[in-house]
């Protein structure tokens, strides 16, 4: 049987010193994280205190500008903050990733892409001298836009099960014009693997690019946003043969879903907004919740529909999981199919 020890004054006075160091080390602590608390509820408060800047890694025209000059307008007429886009091309996305990753992380330098471009980077570019799974931080998702898949005009196709006959029949591989290392150029591999026949990809810097030479009948095909597309289509420039969405998409039903062909195949244009990480989160809920209460204004929810695009209402944190499933999802593609980068 154990034997009890006794009740000593001792112990008594242990406890007591234990308790009061605890609390003095919590008042101590309370001290150092409530000035930081307080500060950061302040930033919050008065944030936006000046200009804000937009940068969007791809050239003017494409899906990315024009979901940033959309919502760069709303953002200043609520702020009374000049908003102001800004074009920063190069690296597949990466420059003006860089750009704003090492920007002072105050929530007024943003950079607004397609989400694609941070969530293929980690298997497809290992050797980008920075990390934007680290040193960027998910704000927002503004819009989705499914892809399009679109052929030039001087093809002798009709739709798409002519054009995947046509292309099985060539002796040299069709080009597909994407900007590479994003959602297009994977979904182009991914789409060519699954109905049968190989593609030649052409580097693009980005999708205003691809389109831009699509018309001018430089490159056969590509896959691109509905968003900044569709209306080339209407215009004649290029013929639509098929849509990235799980099933036919409701502004243009007669248009086949790829997935009719290859199950499951869905992919699209999440232009989200991200910024320096450290910034505060008072900030960054912020900014997300001014989007969203833009996006859901019957204005710019009309535009949004005239471009083919939907809101997606995800907070700060379901945007960071959804980027971490994302990247995990693409990491497997890029590794199955010895996707790389030269």
């Amino acid at each position: 049987m154990q034997k009890l020890r006794p009740f000593s004054t001792k112990s008594l006075k242990s406890n007591a010193l234990a308790r009061s160091s605890a609390a003095v080390f919590m008042s101590l602590f309370l001290s150092v994280i409530t000035p930081s608390v307080t500060a950061q509820t302040s930033s919050a408060a008065s944030f936006p205190d000046r200009q804000v800047r937009i940068v969007v890694p791809f050239p003017a025209g494409g899906a990315s500008d024009i979901v940033a000059r959309l919502f760069a307008k709303e953002l200043g007429e609520s702020w009374k903050q000049t908003v102001l886009v800004e074009n920063k091309p190069g690296a597949s996305g990466h420059l003006g990733g860089q750009y704003v990753a090492s920007a002072k992380p105050d929530g007024h330098t943003l950079v607004l892409a397609d989400m694609s471009t941070f969530t293929m980077s980690p298997a497809l570019m290992p050797g980008l001298s920075y990390n934007p799974g680290k040193e960027l931080t998910p704000v927002v998702i503004a819009a989705f836009s499914p892809h399009i898949f679109v052929v030039k005009n001087q093809m002798p196709v009709k739709n798409f099960d002519e054009f995947i006959a046509y292309a099985k029949a060539q002796k040299h591989p069709l080009s597909f014009g994407a900007t590479l290392g994003t959602s297009t150029h994977l979904a182009g591999v991914v789409m060519s693997k699954g109905l049968g026949f190989e593609m030649n990809f052409i580097g693009y810097k980005g999708g205003a690019q691809v389109v831009s030479d699509l018309a001018g009948g430089q490159i056969d095909t590509a896959l691109n946003s509905f968003l900044a597309t569709y209306g080339m289509v209407k215009a004649g420039n290029f013929k639509l043969l098929a849509v990235a969405s799980p099933k036919r998409f409701s502004q243009i039903p007669d248009t086949p879903a790829i997935s009719e062909k290859i199950p499951n195949f869905v992919t699209g244009s999440f232009q989200g907004m991200m910024t320096a990480t450290g910034t505060p989160p008072a900030i960054i809920e912020k900014i997300n919740a001014e989007v969203q209460r833009i996006a859901a204004t019957p204005e710019v929810q009309k535009r949004l529909t005239e471009l083919g695009s939907d809101a997606v209402p995800l907070s700060p944190k379901e945007v960071q999981q959804w980027m971490v499933d994302q990247t995990a999802f693409w990491g497997k593609v890029i590794k199955e199919n010895n996707i790389k980068l030269q």
